[in-house]
């Protein structure tokens, strides 16, 4: 049985899985975990509720989402440092998987308090795993971007990335926007589109952006449940990895002359350039660098 406490007497944190859809994934020792400590981290308490009425459990929620974890995460320490233990669900699934629940974990890491891991179901891991794709590489970009701007950028990064295959969730009213913009950018691949996995109707849609499209109409009603979609890019699709012809620095120098900003606002500049291969992490060295040098 698990602990609830560690040695030194303060409280383990549990980051608990619960089902995506049928109960009976419940996993035995996440349920006696639920059970066993003294307080239950909920993104929706009042969803929470019916799972733990299944389980028995009574009076141990308190509410963890994405508008308050970071006040809220406080609190949940204070309880842990005082000898207490706590489990962080979700309203289904694993937690921090596009979910509340990592700025508590990254807290508790920062305070020396033990954070246990209780495996269980995930949408994402359930749908790339019968999707039949090419799964030795895999990236899980969260929910599919809104703008089409930032849908862009990240059809970029796809293609110039070492992976082909891509796991998104996305809203059930903007399921066919998602499928529709592969379609208009013309996009070589094959999609994997998961709706209300382990749930009674589960659906799976196969095929081209188009055949998916097709499927998703002939059924008539899909604007309900949930959704996530698998992206097996063309190889052909892939762009070879550039070598940078322009070093970091001079970039940012030139976005600094040019736009009259400093190397923190120059930065975004050329990483929202159409044309920059470097990352982020490149560019702030490169900053560093430059500082190294001019003062």
């Amino acid at each position: 049985m698990d602990k609830m406490q560690t040695e030194d007497g303060l409280g383990v944190l549990f980051i608990v899985a619960t089902p995506i859809g049928n109960a009976q994934d419940m996993s035995p020792r996440g349920t006696g975990i639920l059970q066993s400590v003294d307080v239950i981290a909920a993104e929706d308490t009042r969803r929470s509720v019916v799972l733990l009425n299944k389980l028995g459990i009574r009076n141990k929620l308190a509410s963890n989402h994405k508008f308050n974890e970071h006040g809220k995460a406080r609190y949940f320490i204070d309880l842990l440092k005082a000898g207490r233990s706590v489990a962080v669900i979700t309203d289904a699934g694993t937690p921090c998987i596009s979910d509340p629940g990592n700025e508590l974990i990254k807290c508790a890491v920062a305070e020396g308090i033990r954070v246990v891991g209780v495996p269980g179901p995930c949408a994402a891991v359930t749908a790339l795993s019968i999707s039949g794709f090419d799964l030795s590489g895999f990236v899980f970009w969260g929910f599919f971007p809104r703008e089409n701007a930032d849908r862009g950028r990240l059809l970029d990064r796809m293609r110039r990335g070492a992976v082909r295959t891509h796991a998104f969730y996305e809203s059930p009213k903007r399921v066919m926007d998602a499928v529709e913009y592969f379609l208009r950018q013309d996009v070589p691949c094959q999609m994997c589109l998961c709706n209300d996995l382990t749930k009674l109707h589960e659906t799976a849609f196969r095929g081209t952006p188009g055949q998916v499209r097709d499927q998703l109409l002939a059924k008539g009603e899909y604007e309900k449940g949930e959704f996530c979609l698998i992206v097996e890019l063309s190889e052909d699709f892939l762009v070879p990895r550039e070598e940078h012809v322009v070093s970091p620095e001079a970039l940012l120098v030139d976005a600094m002359v040019r736009e009259g900003v400093r190397a923190k606002d120059a930065i975004r500049t050329v990483l929202a350039g159409e044309g920059n291969t470097y990352t982020k992490n490149e560019l702030y060295a490169a900053s560093l660098r430059l500082k190294e040098m001019f003062g």
